[in-house]
């Protein structure tokens, strides 16, 4: 039986890439127990399930899911907030003797659970006085910045008055530097987990564009506008972390009069496209993803 020594599994790649089929088939094979922990922004919602490509409730009774359909939509998602969470469910697993698999995209939200990244806090009354104080003064406001924290100061313009009024606003609430958060995103050394595996799907670029349009041509066809129109009907706005959603968005132009319905695949497929560009750039970076197939993570993992 594993123990809290256990290795902490990830597998992680670009949308439409095979993380679900192949995190399923791992578990399946797998010795002993496996329970996957879902690293997404948007499968956390309830009811966001086309859009999101959501694991299907037969999948989730064969192996146990985790931070899927935990808030509703009208709730908003922080990365921190996240963090909390899913390192939370790890620890569990962990104690019960089985292996986590954390299964998704988001190179930020793996991130913040497997590496000690820092994210300083917020208020909104704080960054508010800021913003009026230096409303007229963007560059004054930076030339400020730079007296108390020239490191954040030098990766941002001087004109930036929105990122120098968010670093000054983190050294009102915590006396730190904004640039002493950053010191944990800039090394990939070492994992709060010790045994954590990495496998990284990135499928050739004309075979993952393919995947990308057949997927959002099943999405439509699945009733992805019917899905958008039930969820405006229930909770009425989307919370700004859901509305970020790729379909929903679209979905709901369709829903306004400001997309035509024969549109929306491709507008779908379109915006899946450069997210999934974003996500291998993000993943590329971290030396623990190396290109991995399918076939290379059933024989390694199980």
């Amino acid at each position: 039986m594993a123990s809290a020594t256990s290795p902490v599994l990830a597998l992680v790649g670009p949308t439409a890439s095979g993380k679900t089929g192949l995190a399923l088939g791992v578990a399946g094979s797998r010795p002993g127990p496996v329970e996957l922990v879902a690293v997404d922004a948007f499968t956390v919602y309830r009811g966001m399930d086309i859009g999101t490509a959501k694991p299907t409730p037969a999948e989730r009774g064969d192996v146990p899911h985790h931070l899927v359909d935990v808030l509703d939509p009208d709730e908003d998602v922080s990365v921190a907030w996240f963090q909390t969470q899913a390192r939370a469910v790890v620890d569990e697993v962990l104690g019960r003797g089985a292996t986590p698999l954390l299964v998704g995209g988001s190179g930020l939200y793996f991130r913040a659970v497997v590496d000690d990244l820092r994210f300083p806090p917020t208020d909104p009354d704080v960054r508010a006085g800021l913003e009026e104080r230096w409303a007229d003064r963007p560059r004054a406001a930076w030339a400020h910045l730079e007296e108390r924290d020239p490191d954040a100061a030098a990766r941002i313009d001087p004109g930036n008055l929105r990122r120098t009024v968010r670093a000054l606003e983190v050294l009102e609430l915590t006396g730190e530097r904004f640039s002493s958060f950053r010191a944990s995103w800039d090394t990939y050394a070492s994992s709060r987990y010790p045994g954590l595996d990495v496998a990284y799907l990135e499928p050739p670029t004309a075979e993952l564009r393919a995947a990308i349009r057949d997927r959002s041509r099943r999405m439509v066809a699945a009733g992805l506008l019917d899905e958008a129109r039930d969820l405006r009907a229930r909770f009425g706005a989307l919370s700004s972390t859901a509305r970020q959603a790729i379909g929903y968005q679209e979905a709901l132009a369709v829903l306004d009069g400001d997309l035509a319905e024969d549109d929306l695949a491709g507008a779908v497929a379109d915006r899946t496209w450069a997210y999934a560009r974003r996500q291998r750039s993000w993943f590329r970076r971290d030396p623990r993803c190396t290109p991995t197939s399918p076939a290379e993570v059933l024989t390694r993992w199980t």
